[in-house]
């Protein structure tokens, strides 16, 4: 890329979720712009795979709060099919050491432990969500092993300030053809350079000089929608240095939560269900039988046991799900699930992780990382959200959000210069 005085109105960094909405309204508006992608694909932390037939989200997977999540409609305006089957993540399928009274037993624990959080009072401080649950309780580890679904941490990383805001409608549906699938179609029409990382942005004159692995190109305004794991470990370099937005960042850190899909090549299990691997454990994966009624088992594991399990490499999800499955299913019936595609988000090198939780102490930083600079400095993406960080939906309405800035601001520009 040759480098030209003020190439574009505008430059994104990263074609995920945020950068593509915000692509969309510039679009509209008629800026001219560029959205620079690191990856060798479009979507960022959504991905679907097709794998033997059957449409696999690697990444963001669930339409949450789908009843008013712009993806919803996005995805039936491409022809592309809701599922609107309530999820069955509430219960506990079927488990032969799991009765029903304790099953009925966890799910009060659980509920009293969201009551909690939802009227926890942080007016004098903030605190780490572990101190929520009740002292010595039999269900304490399936609670924590559901955050770390949830967040991708254990509840003692999680602050509890920043978890009480999130906003949900309760509503989970999914797209047939895969959620990955639906935002890379989205954004199929965009001006977009693929395998082009971002190493430097320089604001220290009148136009944003930007310097890629594909060469340097000059803005007038720039939106930053990497992972806040790339901000805090400063992948991409500011000058002048940003020392608010790498703090920001660093307390908001990307949780793990891996996947790990099976083939079924037996009968002998059961037609459907969701289950916990050992719903006396935190270090546990939760399980999917059959969704769509496809042939498979979609494996779920979150914080510490993600990060082991993905830094322990070839087989190691795969053997100890069989593990986990062998107590519920037996030996033999195991032996037969396949090995069909897995997860490695911690060592992806373009996201570091999943999705965003804020420490305990800085339930503050997401306002913090979002805030423009100059305004020709805008962030956006999941972590920059308040209250729908960690989604495919929070995400797009902060990439929306930052456009219509980044669109004011040039009227304002151009407004001032008109002026007698």
């Amino acid at each position: 890329m040759a480098q030209t005085p003020a190439d574009f109105d505008a430059v994104i960094i990263g074609a995920g979720a945020a950068g593509l909405s915000a692509g969309k309204r510039l679009q509209r508006d008629g800026l001219s712009f560029t959205i620079l992608e690191a990856r060798a694909r479009i979507g960022g932390r959504a991905h679907t795979q097709i794998e033997q037939g059957f449409a696999l989200d690697l990444g963001c997977a669930w339409l949450h709060s789908a009843d008013r999540n712009p993806w919803t409609k996005i995805a039936g305006g491409l022809g592309f099919t809701v599922d609107e089957t309530e999820p069955d993540w509430g219960r506990q399928s079927f488990d032969a050491a799991f009765s029903g009274a304790d099953r009925a037993a966890a799910a009060a624990a659980s509920n009293a432990f969201f009551a909690r959080l939802e009227a926890a009072d942080t007016s004098r401080g903030d605190f780490s969500a572990d101190r929520l649950l009740e002292p010595a309780g039999r269900f304490n580890s399936m609670i924590d092993a559901i955050s770390t679904y949830i967040n991708g941490a254990e509840l003692e990383h999680v602050s509890v300030a920043d978890w009480g805001r999130y906003a949900d409608s309760g509503v989970n549906w999914r797209i047939v053809e895969g959620y990955g699938a639906t935002i890379k179609a989205f954004g199929d029409a965009l001006p977009i350079r693929l395998s082009c990382a971002v190493t430097l942005i320089d604001h220290s004159g009148p136009s944003i000089l930007i310097e890629t692995t594909q060469g340097r190109l000059t803005t007038k305004a720039a939106l930053i929608t990497v992972p806040a794991s790339l901000i805090a470990s400063e992948a991409i370099v500011f000058r002048p240095a940003l020392p608010e937005k790498t703090e920001a960042a660093a307390g908001l850190p990307l949780g793990v939560a891996n996947k790990l899909v099976m083939t079924i090549g037996t009968a002998d299990l059961p037609a459907a269900g969701h289950f916990f691997g050992d719903p006396t454990r935190t270090q546990t994966g939760n399980y999917q039988l059959r969704p769509f009624g496809q042939p498979v088992i979609e494996g779920y594991f979150g914080g510490g046991l993600a990060r082991e399990l993905e830094g322990a490499g070839n087989r190691a999800f795969l053997d100890f799900a069989r593990g986990e499955l062998s107590r519920l299913f037996g030996a033999q019936t195991v032996a037969r699930l396949g090995h069909l595609s897995e997860t490695a988000w911690a060592s992806d090198p373009f996201s570091r992780g999943s999705y965003s939780y804020a420490s305990p102490g800085h339930s503050d930083a997401r306002q913090r990382l979002a805030a423009p600079v100059d305004g020709r400095l805008f962030f956006a993406g999941e972590a920059c959200s308040t209250h729908s960080f960690s989604t495919a939906h929070g995400a797009y309405f902060t990439g929306l959000e930052a456009a219509e800035a980044i669109i004011e601001t040039r009227r304002g520009l151009l407004a001032k210069r008109r002026a007698p």
